[in-house]
């Protein structure tokens, strides 16, 4: 399958975009453009991670459609509607 999201490094990035965020009012002028330019690295890491969680997800999808489309439910679809004839028979 494809890349699988480090969702530890995602949630490191998000507590240290918080902290950068939540330092922003204290910093001084000349400190604004270089923390932004952090929180833009930032959000492109967790973009990424979360594109990669995305990927990962629609491949799995698509696996277990590959697998559930090579089977058949005949029989239990059978089965079940004989189950529900049968208490729609005692009930009635």
């Amino acid at each position: 399958m494809g890349e699988e999201p480090d969702i530890e490094r995602i949630e490191e990035r998000v507590g240290e975009l918080e902290r950068l965020a939540e330092s922003l009012d204290e910093m001084p002028d000349e400190g604004l453009v270089e923390a932004l330019e952090r929180a833009v690295e930032l959000l492109g890491e967790i973009n990424a991670g979360i594109e990669a969680g995305i990927g990962a997800a629609g491949e799995e999808e698509r696996a277990l459609e590959e697998l559930l489309g090579g089977m058949s439910f005949g029989p239990f679809d059978e089965a079940l509607r004989e189950l529900e004839e049968r208490g729609e028979e005692e009930g009635g």
